[in-house]
């Protein structure tokens, strides 16, 4: 496959585009990856668990993702992402105050 054609099917004309079209991908796939650390820690419980991968896979992937929504200057895109971080670092620090209060009372 020719780059030509590779750059005709993601949309691109230069390697600014093709770049940033790549970081999208990756944000993506890390955004993905917190599915399957999800459901192989459900399956090995044998019960439905949230890990704490799952929330810096969802923090990683979201900051990647909203750094290229900001550079397609998409607004849906970007308030999307955006209220999907504050979620994200809420969720991270509920767990570590948790964390620190339980090491407190122990």
């Amino acid at each position: 496959m020719t780059r030509e054609a590779i750059w005709a099917a993601l949309h691109v004309t230069n390697w600014t585009e093709f770049t940033w079209v790549m970081v999208g991908l990756a944000g993506q796939v890390m955004f993905t990856m917190r599915f399957l650390v999800q459901w192989l820690a459900s399956e090995r419980q044998r019960r439905s668990v949230i890990p704490i991968a799952f929330w810096y896979f969802s923090l990683a992937g979201g900051l990647v993702l909203f750094s290229y929504a900001l550079w397609r200057k998409d607004p849906v895109f970007i308030i999307g992402q955006s209220t999907g971080l504050v979620i994200y670092l809420r969720n991270l620090w509920l767990i570590h105050v948790e964390k620190h209060e339980l090491g407190r009372a122990a």
